[in-house]
């Protein structure tokens, strides 16, 4: 049976949404969507319907993943369910250290329009990659899917926003490396205290 507690309050709403926030505006930095976020801005030269795009195709791309980890905590087993996201959050660390590959036919959308070309890139790149998968867990791990939603989203735009408006002014000045390995340490650390239990503060 689908399970709406995701939609409660929790005491955690504010300590999720910085997480989330964060650690995916880390991961973000270098991954292939900000690679199609610079790409976009120097084909279309308009930053607004390329940043409406983002942030239209991350809601949804976001929301769906949210309500998926959100779904997961009502039918496994709450123990389990800990294990399964410590070693998924220390999966995750591992992948932030792999370089993304960009493909070019993630561009080749020109006849939607800007906004449309956006949208559907976006949302495409997004699917089964490592923020999505982080959404998943995080949903599922703090069950507040407005707070890690917009948390994800959120850091999803502190990251591709300054992409579309700087462009190469700012590609080649970012740590990438060492931004990917703070972002692999946070997830290395969530998956640790999850597996200890520290889980258990939040029912699990």
């Amino acid at each position: 049976m689908w399970s709406f507690a995701f939609f409660r309050p929790r005491e955690i709403t504010m300590e999720a949404f910085l997480i989330s926030t964060g650690i995916v505006a880390l991961a973000e930095i270098g991954d292939k969507t900000q690679l199609l976020a610079f790409i976009l801005a120097a084909k279309f030269r308009k930053s607004l319907p390329i940043v409406i795009g983002i942030l239209v195709a991350t809601l949804v791309n976001h929301a769906f993943a949210g309500a998926l980890g959100s779904w997961i905590t009502s039918f496994i087993v709450p123990s389990t369910l800990r294990w399964i996201l410590g070693f998924s959050f220390i999966g995750m660390a591992a992948w932030t250290l792999v370089p993304d590959k960009f493909e070019e036919n993630d561009t080749k959308l020109a006849r939607f329009g800007i906004f449309g070309t956006t949208l559907i890139a976006f949302f495409l790149a997004e699917m089964g990659d490592k923020t999505q998968i982080a959404t998943v867990a995080l949903a599922a791990q703090y069950q507040a899917f407005f707070s890690v939603v917009t948390g994800t989203t959120f850091g999803m735009m502190l990251a591709n926003v300054p992409a579309v408006l700087l462009g190469d002014r700012i590609a080649h000045r970012l740590p990438v490396r060492l931004v990917h390995t703070i972002a692999a340490g946070v997830f290395a650390i969530l998956g640790v205290v999850t597996l200890l239990g520290a889980g258990e503060r939040f029912g699990f």
